[in-house]
């Protein structure tokens, strides 16, 4: 049975790298252990300890995937799409943040609270859109018009994971998703435990053996099995009660 773990809200917090605490219950499992995350490649590589970098990484909510220190599988937008998503951003005088593979565009505020996460290793290169080779996900970061925007972009054939405490949106190429990842990796339905904390973890959660939500988030406890508390303890001990099988299966 594989683990697999969100990042951001599930395993490590306010920006923070994964504890030390974690990861030691962590590398102790015996099970495969997966990390999927909304963050592409280049951000969950700093908040793993380097001895993690060998585990296979699944970025951009879906469309990177990442093993061996190698990147293996980059799924991109077409030049179709880009241009009509990029219209769309124009007519609402949006601002983003783009990713390629592994360099990244931005023109957001400097001290909106997603540049903190951005590059923090310093392993990227800052660039204009036009030079970014591919596109695997278009984060909007603030518009004029939220609801508009996610109007218009909700009748395009691409994935969209909204934020909308942040009043952010999240694109991502049609059918990629954490779960489309996972299938790309040859891991079958019900043959993985999956722990995270927000709606981009449905797709994961609706094809697990047994599923775990940390903390609250009203879309994502409809598919979950169980949820717990945002507190390291709690997580540790729930991952080593499911770890031992006894529990649920």
């Amino acid at each position: 049975m594989n683990f697999v773990f969100d990042l951001d809200g599930t395993i490590c917090f306010q920006g923070n790298p994964v504890s030390s605490n974690i990861l030691n219950c962590l590398h102790s499992l015996e099970q495969d252990v997966i990390f999927a995350s909304a963050r592409p490649i280049r951000d969950m590589l700093p908040v793993l300890h380097k001895r993690f970098h060998t585990y296979t990484l699944i970025g951009g909510n879906g469309s990177l995937i990442y093993k061996n220190r190698k990147s293996v599988h980059a799924h991109t937008f077409t030049n179709e799409q880009l241009g009509i998503i990029f219209k769309l951003i124009h007519r609402h005088q949006a601002t983003f943040l783009i990713d390629s593979d592994w360099d990244y565009a931005y023109t957001g505020p400097v001290d909106h609270p997603i540049v903190k996460n951005v590059d923090r290793g310093n392993l990227a290169q800052k660039l204009t859109v036009n030079q970014l080779t591919q596109v695997v996900k278009i984060l909007i970061v603030i518009m004029n018009d939220y609801t508009a925007l996610l109007k218009e972009l909700e009748v395009l054939d691409v994935t969209i994971h909204k934020h909308h405490n942040e009043q952010i949106i999240d694109i991502s190429p049609r059918g990629i998703d954490k779960w489309s990842a996972l299938k790309k990796l040859g891991i079958a339905e019900n043959n993985y435990i999956a722990f995270g904390n927000d709606a981009n973890d449905i797709t994961m959660f609706k094809h697990a053996a047994h599923s775990v939500m940390i903390g609250n988030h009203k879309e994502l406890a409809y598919y979950a099995d169980e949820k717990i508390d945002c507190e390291e303890q709690v997580i540790i001990n729930k991952i080593r009660t499911l770890a031992k099988g006894d529990s649920i299966f």
